[in-house]
């Protein structure tokens, strides 16, 4: 089997950098052919506090972002390598072998219930490609239904992680703006301010993954213990803590395929 062609997602309202960033380059050093698109084809630019080094979570009470990670987005942004995404409506999953969604507060506004990524998504399952969602992108797979199966969800049946509930932004005067790292004229942040994050995605995946399936959410996830998960055809990551696992589990998976092996009942992990 040749070089596998990916086709990475991102959302134009806000991406938590290092949700791109580390799934991009484990998969660019693994040698993968790359393709990025985002909603309106402009650059896909970070969420100020999450090239922040010093901002701490209200919620967990600790510094999200290492200053390397932040250093290494900043040059991504600031370079040419993401500077020329193609538009996701102008994508065709015929062109692809895997499709991996990345994550960020943006990622609720126009991933999650988007009809052109659902038709992405919907057209990779059907012909059994590997499909990625980490964060709030897994939402996106949560509302991606399937007239096949009386309009369930894809991950019907399916191991899927969850940002766990306790983490979200959610209580008394909790609210979220999306200033963007980066900005230009015409590539600048969205004016809302939402209360808090959206919607509670560890509940969505609860029920839309059915009583066969299986929601995995851990409160004491961390960069030392970190959670993601491979559910044929679905690789799913918990949150930021957890970008380093989602790439590298992809990168582990699609080896195994360009190596000629059946993944679909394999357990693994990284």
């Amino acid at each position: 089997m040749g070089k596998l062609k990916v086709l990475v997602l991102a959302t134009n309202y806000g991406s938590w950098g290092e949700e791109l960033q580390a799934p991009w380059d484990a998969l660019k050093k693994a040698g993968y052919d790359l393709t990025l698109a985002t909603p309106k084809g402009l650059k896909p630019l970070p969420l100020q506090i999450s090239v922040d080094p010093d901002f701490v979570d209200a919620v967990q009470n600790y510094k999200t972002n290492p200053p390397d990670v932040c250093a290494r987005i900043k040059e991504l942004v600031d370079g040419d390598e993401w500077a020329h995404p193609i538009k996701i409506k102008d994508a065709k999953m015929a062109d692809y072998d895997a499709i991996v969604l990345t994550g960020g507060l943006g990622a609720m506004i126009d991933l999650a219930n988007d009809y052109n990524t659902h038709k992405l998504l919907r057209d990779a399952f059907y012909s059994e490609k590997i499909i990625g969602a980490l964060c709030y992108a897994v939402a996106t797979l949560v509302f991606c239904r399937d007239p096949k199966q009386d309009y369930k969800s894809i991950v019907y049946g399916k191991n899927i992680t969850a940002h766990p509930r306790a983490w979200d932004f959610y209580g008394p005067d909790m609210a979220a703006s999306y200033e963007l790292y980066g900005e230009t004229p015409d590539n600048k942040h969205t004016d809302v301010i939402t209360p808090g994050f959206l919607y509670p995605v560890e509940d969505l995946i609860r029920d839309a993954v059915g009583p066969n399936g299986n929601c995995i959410a851990r409160n004491n996830t961390s960069r030392d213990d970190q959670e993601a998960n491979f559910s044929w055809p679905f690789i799913t990551a918990a949150s930021v803590e957890s970008s380093r696992a989602y790439g590298d589990l992809i990168v582990k998976v699609l080896d195994k395929i360009v190596a000629g092996e059946d993944v679909k009942n394999q357990t693994i992990r990284v």
